[in-house]
């Protein structure tokens, strides 16, 4: 799947405000987003897990993709610990 930026550019919309994320991406972005918002605090792995229905591995490499492309933070050693490094009104709605 392409990356958001890359469809709206050829969809002519949002040309102005691109994403660097792909659909699945936003998804996980949207998640911690409203989970943090709801709960105080970020959502453990398990629960991201839980709540995609994929595998540990898929999640940590997600988890880990997020950081490297500069979407969130976190603190090494510390549980719960996913910060954004992006505005909400860069999010997608969560699906």
């Amino acid at each position: 799947m392409l990356p958001v930026a890359i469809r709206e550019a050829r969809l002519g919309v949002g040309v102005a405000t691109t994403k660097a994320y792909t659909h699945k991406q936003g998804q996980y972005l949207a998640f911690i987003y409203y989970y943090s918002k709801i709960h105080g605090c970020a959502p453990s792995e398990a629960e991201l897990r839980q709540y995609f229905r994929v595998s540990p591995p898929s999640v940590h490499q997600m988890i880990l993709t997020l950081e490297a492309h500069g979407l969130i933070e976190r603190t090494p050693g510390q549980a719960r610990s996913i910060h954004l490094l992006i505005a909400r009104e860069e999010l997608p709605d969560l699906i």
